[in-house]
């Protein structure tokens, strides 16, 4: 006879179920504590420090959870192989909540031992999906593996840094992390941004063409090496126009005018552009002419935050078994987050006198999508499957 699961929930039958619900939740939880603590409204003891425990969280915390969520989720369909479910799914959710709490518990708990609950969790979501990789042969999924263990590094890098101390090596694990999320988006891209656009528009047929494939993640390597070197001038502007040249040039490929009548194709086109205007800005920063800070949030709350909810969206109804339409609500939702962006990014460019309180809009704005996605995605997600079928 056989003991019975602990988790035997539907938020606990895939990887996207359990962590897509961790994402939302701490898309919100994060950005609010952060508020409290950027206004000094909440001190807290923190291992990270304030400005580095923000950044930190939203890539390894949120950007981890929706990326642990999507590669256990697409493994299993890549390979036919069971990924973690009930309990060993749980527990490895465990781990990531434990990433989050443990910074809090600085001067309580040594800071080795908060660095190393937080370290945890890739290296664990990493072996996770290489065991249904190496055991259906799929070797050339193991890039996923690679992009994760560098994910890993960037975290190490960070942890480091602070228990040294040394900035420098956080600050370079805070750069690396950010580009290593991206070019796991542009590598996905590839995959799924045809495919998901000739499902969504009935007799469209996308073809990718490999110069433009090649270019697109051989330039942004390029600029995210110059940019993790200290490299500025004319040499990274170059390279990140090229970084431009080659993305535009690869969506535009797959462009279809129709994608505008569909907000579950829009999302993830409009998140591409923001990272193809992040390496636009990243080209007039490195002559001084914006901000650092404005291409790293194109990257960050245009980018990854337009195309990780997009992707939790789509995911959520195709492997729940529901039609592929997002709801009226959802839609305003990925409007609402591209306002976020487009205040963050571009208005402090124009009004600079107005940056605290356009970082604030911005604020309620992220906010508001992201209570959105939780209030019409919950149900969904703690629901079995509409069609009957496991997962």
């Amino acid at each position: 006879m056989t003991s019975p699961k602990l988790f035997d929930y539907p938020l606990f039958a895939l990887g996207f179920r359990a962590f897509f619900v961790l994402a939302g939740l701490s898309a919100l939880l994060l950005i609010v504590l952060w508020n409290a603590i950027y206004n000094g409204k909440l001190s807290a003891a923190n291992y990270f420090g304030n400005v580095n425990w923000h950044a930190h969280e939203m890539l390894l915390g949120y950007s981890a959870a929706v990326i642990a969520g999507f590669l256990l989720t697409a493994v299993k369909n890549w390979t036919s192989r069971q990924t973690l479910t009930g309990d060993s799914l749980a527990t490895l959710c465990l781990i990531w909540l434990y990433g989050r709490i443990a910074p809090f518990y600085a001067g309580l708990l040594p800071d080795a031992v908060i660095a190393a609950i937080d370290f945890a969790f890739l290296p664990a979501l990493a072996y996770q999906i290489a065991k249904p990789i190496l055991a259906a042969r799929q070797y050339f999924n193991l890039i996923f593996v690679g992009i994760l263990l560098i994910l890993t590094i960037a975290n190490g890098l960070i942890h480091a840094g602070i228990l040294a101390p040394r900035p420098h090596l956080t600050w370079l694990g805070l750069q690396l992390a950010v580009a290593t999320i991206v070019l796991l988006i542009l590598v996905i891209a590839g995959r799924v941004f045809p495919f998901f656009t000739e499902r969504g528009l009935p007799g469209v047929r996308v073809s990718s063409k490999p110069l433009y494939e090649y270019g697109a993640i051989g330039s942004a390597v390029l600029t995210y090496g110059l940019l993790l070197a200290g490299i500025n001038g004319a040499l990274l502007a170059l390279a990140a126009g090229l970084a431009v040249l080659f993305n535009g040039a690869r969506v535009w490929g797959w462009y279809v005018q129709r994608i505008w009548y569909v907000p579950l194709l829009w999302v993830l086109y409009a998140g591409y552009g923001w990272i193809i205007l992040g390496f636009g800005l990243t080209a007039l920063s490195a002559y001084a002419l914006v901000l650092p800070s404005l291409p790293l949030h194109a990257f960050t709350v245009g980018g990854i935050g337009m195309l990780t909810l997009g992707m939790m969206a789509r995911v959520s109804l195709g492997h729940t078994g529901r039609a592929l339409r997002v709801s009226n609500a959802m839609a305003i939702g990925f409007i609402l987050l591209n306002a976020a962006a487009l205040i963050r990014v571009l208005l402090p460019i124009a009004l600079p006198g107005w940056y605290g309180s356009l970082v604030y809009f911005s604020m309620l704005f992220w906010l508001a999508a992201f209570a959105l996605f939780i209030y019409v995605y919950s149900p969904i997600l703690t629901a079995v499957r509409v069609d009957g079928q496991a997962g």
